[in-house]
């Protein structure tokens, strides 16, 4: 649904005027950055709300890419050690999809592609744009740019990635059908492989016709 059809209801009724930057300051500097914000913005029925403190985690912004063999219907997957899921029952190594963060002056189509060769000795053809989306917006500035790249999924596997960031990273692929599985099972359980795998779910038989010449 584009914005000239959406409901008029869902539009935004307030923009980046209606919020004020008091002041900030930095809090943490270390392998990520907090940043404490002063703000103020309007309400829906007006006025203003008092002062607003609000800490901001930030990260920078982060590519993911799904590989995906058009000919094949195969996806290549990684799995990956994560300390954000220490506490996971099933341990802390994730299945994902290639991702890495962008650098100043890189566009997100060269991380892409980037990525697919440090993490997965992929090389990628064609891509489509899938969509961009907050990762959580509730005090985190991170947002996820996502594509779609065909690859050949023939040789994919191994350990790939750069020892001088410390990876450690599995390569496998799978039929879309047994990573949509592994989706079902809760075996794939973070945010962007699921998004990924949806969104192919819906549009690989286009992307065959269309990368079919």
């Amino acid at each position: 649904m584009d914005e000239s059809s959406a409901p008029a209801d869902a539009r935004p009724t307030l923009g980046p005027d209606d919020v004020e930057i008091l002041d900030q300051e930095v809090t943490h500097e270390g392998f990520f950055r907090l940043t404490r914000y002063h703000v103020r913005h309007r309400l829906f029925a007006g006025g203003w709300t008092p002062t607003l403190k609000r800490e901001r985690f930030e990260r920078g912004h982060a590519v993911v890419l799904i590989p995906w063999d058009p000919v094949n219907d195969r996806v290549v997957l990684i799995e990956q050690f994560r300390v954000g899921a220490l506490e996971d029952p099933s341990g802390p190594w994730l299945l994902e999809f290639v991702a890495g963060m962008v650098e100043t002056g890189e566009a997100p189509e060269e991380v892409a592609r980037r990525e697919a060769m440090e993490e997965a000795g992929l090389s990628v053809g064609r891509m489509a744009f899938v969509r961009d989306y907050y990762v959580s917006p509730g005090g985190n500035s991170e947002t996820i740019h996502v594509y779609c790249g065909e690859v050949d999924s023939s040789g994919a596997g191994g350990i790939h990635g750069l020892d001088a960031e410390d990876e450690d990273i599995r390569v496998f692929s799978c039929s879309f059908d047994e990573a949509w599985a592994l989706l079902e099972a809760g075996r794939i359980d973070s945010a962007a492989p699921i998004i990924g795998l949806q969104w192919l779910a819906l549009n690989r038989e286009r992307l065959k016709r269309e990368w079919a010449g």
